[in-house]
């Protein structure tokens, strides 16, 4: 075959797929994805095989390498299967995800028709059904069992029993099970009953019921446990029992093991019958428990597994199998190795109720020593459920909550490993839980088993929330199981047993079967054929592999490290691979591997390399190029691969070796750019006469041309580059300013689109290149959009033209206003000027005049009426002016109620003496109201106070007392307002000290702690220590009325310590340190002393100290000293001495002598004596020696840094080989390696080199060689076989011969015999000793010799890689392989079938290739199917063979689903053969393909997706293809909303937001919230949110009434209820308000902290409160509260109160006033007509400033002419009916400041 053009770069792979997603009706859905290649591949989506285009709703937003699908406003036809498909030049990819869309819930759910019974069998739905699957059971031995189901299928479907894997016929001892044949109930469908006769404790384990037909097949599995019946118990309790096993005849086998560690024991038994398996320990029998795990291994061990040893396990453990053949044992003593450091108390096993507490407590040596909890492997950390404690050496958890998971083993671990472990046992409904996790190979049987207190009761399984099917469920008195046969990896998850609120959960694991990856292509070669070709060839791998392959072809250029891919093909053979494969000319080299899906193989490199030239053609020409004058001009082309090529402008050759030149000196500039494929040409800032220009380009197989336009430069604009927005007020000049590029370039103004007409309120102007547009005056009406426009560019300019802004006079503060029904209500507002616009807002919506609201206006004042007002009319006005706001607070209270507030009982809870104020609001000021206590009248008094303010009416309680409690009303008429007064005793404070006091006192002092109390009679007690201290002679307790004092009168330093004075309520602390007097040195006085001593005279150091008895400590050299012989320590009286007797060198140094205060040192020096041989006194005896030996000559000096000199025979002694010095501390060590005649002599060690220094002398003899002689023996020794034997003796000399004989022989060295010296020892080494090789080793020297006997034992031939089960499709070659842990002689190993030898069939070979045994069989038959095994002497291993038909079936079957309502579903098969065309069909309905049924099929995988299911849709879906049926059963349930997280306990601190919240399985349910049993509903504090699946509960600014259980409820679930605690908050001032002091117009600050957070307060000036707005700003940061006024005025000034509830703080406020000024002056002229009135107007600084009008000097008083008004800062003169004689000159004098103003008058 030949391959098509080369792809170069990398196929696109996706690192992200996009994941299935779930969304609601109208909800946002998003799919992401990232998918890189080279070139960038091209993303696109599908839906059903239509291309997806982007729209309104549907968008694919992308950001780099991830792509994304965005759909808006989801709708059900919008669910389905969404592909992202990625294409570029090198491949494609594809990924698809799933997306759901939910119908919200309807408000009421009608009611759902049942949902429909399965059809019967036969009834066109072919596949087997279990109408009644196998029971679990467990029975005691000797009892019948009988496992039977019913199954109905058309045709009849075939039934066989399996167990534990294997087809009963195949089971050894199966003589006892019969199998019964027979009819269901009803007469539909067929059973299969399999009845065991005396069941025997092997018989235990899974049975599987096996169904299958033509359309499918089915299976279902029961349990089966056997156990042994009890036995009788001894009649003498006190009786020992008696041994359940018999005695061993041998010692056993031992094993060590750490404690803590686990130990497991094996034991492989075989026999027919089956054996009986029992383990015991000391005798007894075992049981399987928390730490004892028995069970059968895959290969058919029994194992009993030992956790966590302890002490306690030690002991013998037995292994009995016994069956009606005899019986056996097996042994092993476990010794458990205890750790050095062990816990000091260990855990105990504790027990504990469900949903209670479980508490482990155990010491460790030292409280230093850290330590971890662990759940069995578990790690524990700190958290709510596992408190951990440290208290010293105690360690504790505290396991809260307990559940049926908890109970288990725990350990707590030192360092070092050190484990101490309890068992935790968890009393409730669940009495054994299931295992944390549960590891299953694919395609074995899962079982799971749970025992409940109660018999008979149901439980509930699930997997991941969702029900499993009853079919694998079981219950039988208290056992409860489920059994999974046949597992897949669908299966695995979270499996659950419920039982009531009681739960036990695993992970169930499902182990994969891991597949080889394919064998390499063979036989790969090269052939350069063609010019410009190269043709592969290759041969398919050997064996070829099970599953579909591919081959791909990759490619390297050489001198590159990179390998890209070339393409993939199917099939081998040869292809030819063309130069238009490569991208750039060069020499290339190929490689091919095998891909398939379960890996690639390794890769075949072809022999060589191949030169490739690729063929270049155009992929994207020249265009022609139209520019301006003065641009750039850019030619560009892209090729198809990278090649030089050639350029030309206008027939000439451009230079393309130089980036940038020119076609002529002074001409047209150009630059030449390659990159990669692209080629350009760029001709810099082109002129008008290069128009025409042609431009070429040229390379081998390409030739292209463009030409090149010059146009003349269009005029733009050169400002503004944008937009131009411009504000103006009335009256304003505007100028509109563009400039163009071109001089005198005509242009035209328009506006809003129309062309503007020139007039005196717009002028139009040209200077140059600028053009502008002036409104003189500007006005409202010329706001709008201008625009300059010439030659197709236009500038804009957008002018708003506005009044001047409007200013609210009055009011400038919040008004409220409180009116009783049918009373008039008016509202006024003052603005600054007559003509502004107006406007009233009730509640946010405009108000309208009507009969009821009345709307004035009279000049600056508007004014809004209620004639009769009504509580409706009552709400919130504003008054809109321009960009300002007035607001007013209107209450309409109905007459028939007089008290406004409070509208509920009052509870007031106050202390003694405190002040408390009771407050009662009327509707009406002049209403009279009557207090009462406990029903009799108040009377006005000193202590009880009543005050009237306006509508509010007081009782005032100065200092409270506890007899003022009660109830007290408020009466008017029928009305009344009740408060409840409870006053109780305040708590004892402590006055004195506020704060922690730290006393220290000299020993014999008088020390006394005082401590005073807010209350002279409150009882106080003082503790020491935290003992309560009692009252003696040398420690007194006084109290004078508030003041307490504790008296130490001679305090002693043991009196020290801390000390508490409790009050009840409040306790002060003292810390008290008593010291001792201080110790001194009295002499020597000088403290630090120089003493010389001579060697070995007597030291003496003396001290004397005050007082006598003071303790003091000796230091040599900063290490404090001992008594000794050698060193005494002495003291007598005051006196302390420390003495040398015999002092040393080494003894000088510097001594301190120190006592606790003082210390006096002395610097010792001692003479050192001359250097002596301490020993022998006289010359040592002759050393004889023989020639080799060692020579060792020492002695040994009286200091150990004396030099010495070495000589023989006189002559100085040099070091050399074989001859050296040594020197070890005061010895003198001269070593002779090996002696020779030479070296005897005389040997002499000299202390120095003066004459007559002292020396010492050593006689050498070396004698003649001695004779050769064995100095040890030999060893016996046992091996076993196939290990070295090394046989070792000392020979004497070291180079004496020695002589090896085996068996009598002598031995010559060679591969398996290896002799050895090495030194006096000689080897013999026997290597991979055989039992032929056993015998006596001899070993002679001289006339000496010695034997030992070597003995070989048989090494145990194991299987160290054991047979595996095998499936293979008929005439498909099977080879069956084990590996054994040696190689065995032949015959060892022996291959079997069916449990005898194997058949003589040509067919089937053994082979042995090392430790490797092969069984092969060619061309399989389905009667080779069976059971194959392999043993030696010593061992055993089984493994099935199954063998199915050449036929058309299905690999993988359709699944039974059980879908949500409202999801979709995927069903999925795959047959043996691809190219299979089948038809999919729901209730026996053919499905069509639609917008929600698709169907897939790609190769030998079939694929049906379903979406937007309902329960009208459950049924059987079914696949039909010729003969072969496949179906599963689909279930649409629908969704249940359960509570996935629950209510916490919940405590919080009054005033803060308490929040609770829960957690729903699905996001659109209703909750209810309930308190104290009573329906929550929404209110300004109470809030229930829902966000998604989150619902909330939020309750703002707690207070103690809140304070209650909650509870939340969906459905039947139910989560709570849980408690929520208000605690009382305590409010305290930290940081008090400072006065402030400020200039008239500036600002002040003032700063309060308190000492809560969450914290409300009010701000007060002049006793009037302030709220945010104008001129005042208050904000809170954290505990600070802020207060900012600006623009102060002198009548701000006053007192400044913060409160934050009981607590404030009060500071003043001082405004300087500044001199009044005119802010605006009237005109300077004015002319009235006669008749009119005149208004003279001024504003001054600051309001309440004194304003003097005049006229013509003469001040001018109010009356009919003249009338004097001021608001505020605005002062007016208003002159009524003006006549000519009042024209003149008026004057207004503010202050220091004056304005004049010429009144003239016109008319008559």
């Amino acid at each position: 075959m030949k391959a098509g053009s080369g792809d170069q770069g990398s196929p696109p792979c996706f690192l992200r797929f996009p994941r299935p997603v779930r969304v609601v009706s109208g909800a946002e859905a998003e799919l992401k994805c990232v998918v890189l290649g080279e070139p960038p591949p091209i993303v696109v989506w599908e839906k059903g095989g239509q291309q997806l285009a982007a729209s309104e709703r549907l968008s694919f937003p992308a950001d780099g390498a991830e792509h994304g699908l965005l759909l808006s406003g989801a709708l059900p036809t919008d669910a389905g299967v969404y592909v992202c498909r990625a294409r570029n030049a090198a491949g494609e990819a594809y990924a698809a995800a799933a997306v759901t869309v939910l119908e919200p819930p309807a408000p009421e759910s009608e009611p759902q028709p049942a949902e429909r019974p399965l059809p019967p069998p036969g009834a066109g739905e072919g596949a087997p059904v279990f109408l009644a699957g196998p029971r679990s059971q467990w029975v005691l031995r000797g009892a019948q069992v009988v496992l039977t189901c019913q199954v109905g299928g058309l045709p009849a479907p075939a039934l066989y029993w399996e167990k534990d894997g294997m087809a009963l016929d195949e089971v050894w001892d199966s003589g006892h099970f019969t199998l019964e044949p027979g009819r269901a109930e009803g007469g539909q469908g067929v059973s299969l009953a399999l009845r065991i006769l005396a069941a025997r404790l092997p018989d235990s384990g899974v049975y599987v019921c096996h169904a299958r037909n033509a359309h499918g097949h089915a299976q279902a599995g029961a349990l089966l446990q056997v156990h042994q019946p009890p036995e009788n118990p001894p009649e003498d309790p006190d009786e020992a029992p008696k041994p359940v096993v018999e005695p061993l005849k041998c010692a056993p086998k031992t094993f060590w093991v750490n404690e803590g560690k686990h130990a497991k024991f094996r034991c492989y038994v075989m026999g027919k019958p089956e054996p009986e398996i029992e383990w015991h320990w000391e005798g007894r029998p075992l049981l399987s428990d928390r730490r004892r795990l028995m069970y059968r291994d895959r290969d058919g061990g029994f194992v009993l597994k030992v956790l966590y040893c302890q002490a306690k396990d030690r002991g013998l453990y037995v292994c009995a199998a016994r069956n009606s053949a005899g019986q056996t044992l097996s042994a092993v003593q476990l010794h458990v190795k205890e750790p050095r450091l062990r816990f000091t108390r260990p855990l105990q096993d504790v027990e504990g109720r469900e949903h209670g507490i479980a508490v482990l407590e155990c010491k460790v040596p030292n409280s230093r020593i850290p330590t971890a909890w662990f759940r069995e492997d578990q790690r524990l950390l700190p958290c709510r459920k596992y408190e951990q404690i440290e208290e010293g050496t105690v360690r504790r958890l505290i396991i809260h909550r307990l559940k049926a998971d908890d109970d288990g083993v725990y350990l707590c671990e030192m360092r070092g490993r050190v484990r101490t472990v309890a068992n935790v046992t968890v009393k409730g409904p669940i009495l054994k839980r299931l295992p944390r996790k549960l590891d299953v190979l694919e395609g074995e049987n899962a079982v799971l088993l749970v025992e409940t207190q109660e018999a008979g009761v149901e439980g509930r399984w699930s997997r991941d929330g969702e029900d499993l099917p009853a079919t694998c469920q079981s219950s039988s008195g208290h056992m409860h199981a489920l059994v999974l046969p046949g597992v897949t990896r669908e299966d695995a998850g979270e499996v659950t047993f419920s039982l009531g609120n009681s739960r036990t959960t695993t992970l169930l694991r499902v182990k994969c079967v891991k597949h080889s990856p394919p064998g390499p292509p063979v036989l790969a070669e090269m052939f350069k054929g063609h010019k410009n070709t190269v043709l592969l060839t290759w041969k398919p791998p050997e064996p070829a592999p099970e599953t579909p392959f591919i081959y791909r072809l990759e490619r390297q250029e050489v001198g590159s490290e990179d390998w890209i891919q070339c393409f993939s093909i199917e099939k081998a053979g040869a292809v030819e691979v063309p130069g238009d494969c490569v991208p750039s000319e060069g020499d290339y080299r190929f490689r091919v591997c095998t891909v398939s899906e379960h890996g690639r193989s390794p890769h075949v490199v072809f022999h060589g390399s191949a030169h490739l030239v690729p063929t270049a053609r155009l992929v994207a020409g020249l265009e022609d190029v139209q520019v301006y004058d003065g641009e750039d001009a850019v030619f560009s082309l892209d090729l198809s691969t990278i090649i030089q090529g050639t350029w030309f402008l206008n027939g000439e050759e451009l230079k393309s070796h130089e980036p940038e030149g020119q076609v002529e000196p002074g001409a047209l500039r150009y630059r030449i750019e390659q990159k990669g494929l692209q080629h350009r040409l760029l001709l810099r800032a082109v002129q008008h006469q290069h128009s025409g220009a042609l431009v070429g380009f040229s390379c081998p197989g390409v030739q292209d041309s463009a030409a090149l336009t010059i146009q003349e430069s269009p005029v733009h604009i050169l400002s503004p580059e944008d937009k131009v927005s411009l504000t103006f007020t009335t009256s304003e000049r505007v100028v509109l300013t563009c400039e163009l590029s071109r001089v005198d370039f005509p242009a035209c103004w328009y506006k809003d689109g129309q062309e503007v007409e020139e007039s005196e309120s717009l002028v139009v102007k040209m200077d140059g290149r600028k053009h502008r547009l002036i409104l003189p005056a500007a006005e409202v009406r010329d706001s709008g959009e201008f625009e300059c426009r010439t030659e197709g560019v236009s500038a804009f300019f957008s002018v708003t033209v506005r009044d001047p802004p409007v200013h609210i006079l009055d009011p400038q503060e919040h008004v409220f206003v409180h009116a009783i029904t049918s009373e008039c209500v008016m509202l006024t507002c003052e603005v600054d000027r007559e003509d502004a616009p107006v406007y009233w807002y009730k509640d946010g919506q405009e108000v309208e005049e009507s009969d009821f609201v009345v709307l004035e206006k009279e000049g600056p004042h508007h004014r809004l009426v209620l004639p009769a007002a009504q509580p409706p009319d009552g709400g919130e006005f504003q008054c809109v002016a321009g960009d300002e706001r007035a607001y007013f607070t209107v209450t309409i209270t109905d007459v028939s109620s007089w008290i406004v507030y409070p509208s509920g009982k009052v509870y007031v809870a106050a202390v003694r003496l405190e002040r408390v104020v009771l407050t009662c609001e009327l509707c009406r000021p002049w209403a009279e109201v009557r207090w009462t206590k406990d029903g009799e009248e108040v009377v006005e008094s000193p202590a009880l106070l009543l005050q009237k303010e306006d509508t509010v009416r007081r009782l005032v309680l100065p200092a409270v007392q506890l007899e003022d409690s009660g109830e007290y009303l408020c009466e008017i008429d029928d009305e009344s307002a009740s408060f409840t007064v409870t006053v109780t005793e305040p708590p004892v404070r402590i006055i004195y000290p506020r704060d922690e006091m730290t006393l220290i006192a000299v020993s014999l002092e008088c020390v006394v702690l005082r401590c005073e109390l807010s209350r002279q009679d409150a009882p106080v007690r003082w503790y020491k220590d935290g003992l309560e201290v009692e009252e003696s002679e040398a420690l007194v307790l006084e109290s004078d009325g508030p003041h307490h004092r504790l008296v130490l009168p001679a305090a002693q330093p043991e009196q020290g310590g801390e000390f508490v004075c409790d009050a009840g309520d409040d306790s002060a602390f003292f810390t008290v340190t008593i010291t001792a007097p201080p110790e001194k040195i009295v002499h020597p006085a000088a403290r630090s002393l120089d003493l010389q001593f001579a060697a070995l005279g007597r030291v003496e150091l003396r001290c004397e100290v005050a007082p006598a008895g003071s303790q003091v400590r000796w230091y040599k050299d900063g290490l404090e000293v001992e008594a000794s012989d050698t060193l005494l320590l002495g003291a007598e009286g005051p006196v302390r001495t420390l003495t040398l007797p015999h002092a040393q060198p080494e003894d000088a140094g510097e001594y301190v002598c120190e006592t606790r205060d003082e210390a006096v040192t002395f610097n010792v020096s001692v003479a050192e004596p001359p250097v002596q041989f301490l020993a022998p006194e006289a010359s040592p005896a002759p050393l004889c020696v023989a020639p080799g030996e060692p020579v060792v000559l020492s002695c040994e000096v009286s200091r150990a840094g004396a030099l010495v000199f070495w000589s023989h025979n006189g002559s100085p002694v040099q070091e050399r080989e074989g001859l050296e010095f040594q020197a070890e501390g005061p010895r003198r060590i001269l070593r002779i390696q090996a002696a020779e005649l030479t070296h005897a002599g005389l040997y002499t060690c000299q202390s120095g080199t003066a004459p007559g220094a002292p020396s010492l002398s050593f006689t050498v003899q070396v004698a003649e060689p001695p004779q050769a002689k064995l100095v040890s023996e030999l060893t016996p020794l046992t091996v076993h076989e196939g290990d070295d034997a090394t046989f070792r003796c000392e020979v004497s000399p070291p180079d004496a011969e020695v002589t090896w004989l085996r068996n009598g022989a002598v031995v010559t060295p060679g591969p398996q015999l290896e002799i050895g010296e090495h030194g006096m020892s000689r080897t013999l080494t026997v290597r991979g000793c055989q039992l032929n090789d056993a015998g006596t080793v001899t070993a002679r020297a001289g006339g000496t010799a010695t034997s030992a006997r070597l003995h070989v034992r048989e090494t145990e031939l194991l299987f160290l890689r054991r047979l595996q089960d095998m499936r293979a499709e008929e005439g498909q070659d099977v080879c069956l392989e084990v590996e054994t842990g040696r190689v065995g002689a032949a015959g060892a190993v022996r291959w079997l079938r069916a449990g005898g030898p194997l058949p003589h069939d040509s067919r089937m070979s053994v082979a042995q290739d090392g430790h490797v045994y092969r069984l092969f069989i060619h061309g399989v038959v389905l009667a080779d199917q069976g059971t194959y095994g392999c043993e030696s002497h010593h061992d055993r291993t089984l493994a099935r063979l199954s063998v199915r038909p050449k036929q058309l079936r299905v690999l993988r079957p359709l699944e039974d689903m059980t879908i949500i309502e409202g999801g979709s579903a995927t069903f999925q098969l795959e047959l043996s053969q691809e190219g299979v065309a089948g038809e999919w069909a729901q209730g026996g309905v053919r499905l069509q393909p639609g917008p929600k049924c698709h169907v897939h099929a790609e190769g030998r995988t079939h694929r049906l997706v379903l979406s937007s299911l309902g329960p009208a849709d459950s049924g059987c879906v079914s696949f039909t293809v010729d003969s072969l049926r496949c179906a599963a059963r689909l279930t649409v349930r629908e969704a249940p909303v359960t509570i996935v997280r629950g209510l916490q306990d919940l405590e919080v601190t009054e005033g803060d937001t308490a929040t609770l919240e829960c957690e729903l399985s699905q996001a659109l349910a209703d909750v209810t919230w309930e308190k104290d049993g009573c329906l929550l509903t929404p209110s300004p504090r109470l809030r229930l949110q829902a966000l998604g699946t989150r619902r909330l509960l939020q309750l703002r600014r707690c207070s103690p009434l809140d304070a209650g259980t909650y509870s939340c409820a969906v459905g039947a679930a139910r989560a709570g209820p849980v408690r929520l605690v208000v605690h009382e908050r305590n409010v305290s001032v930290l940081s008090e308000l400072r006065s402030v002091r400020a200039r008239e117009g500036d600002g002040a600050t003032f700063e309060c902290t308190v000492s809560e957070v969450e914290t409300t307060g009010s701000w007060e000036l002049g006793g009037r409160q302030l709220r945010p707005g104008g001129h005042v700003r208050i904000r809170q940061e954290g505990k600070k509260h802020i207060l900012v006024l600006s623009e102060l005025r002198p009548e701000d000034a006053g007192e400044v109160r913060f409160q934050a509830g009981p607590a404030q703080s009060v500071a003043q406020l001082e405004v300087e006033a500044l001199p009044l000024q005119m802010c605006r002056r009237p005109p300077r002229e004015k002319t009235v007509l006669v008749g009119r009135r005149a208004v003279l107007e001024v504003t001054v600084s600051r309001s309440g400033g004194h304003v003097c009008w005049l006229r013509e000097g003469v001040e001018l008083c109010p009356g009919d002419k003249y009338e004097l008004r001021s608001h505020g800062p605005t002062h007016s003169l208003v002159i009524h009916d003006v006549r000519p004689e009042d024209q003149g000159t008026y004057s207004c004098q503010a202050g220091q400041d004056s304005a004049h103003t010429r009144l003239l008058v016109e008319g008559e």
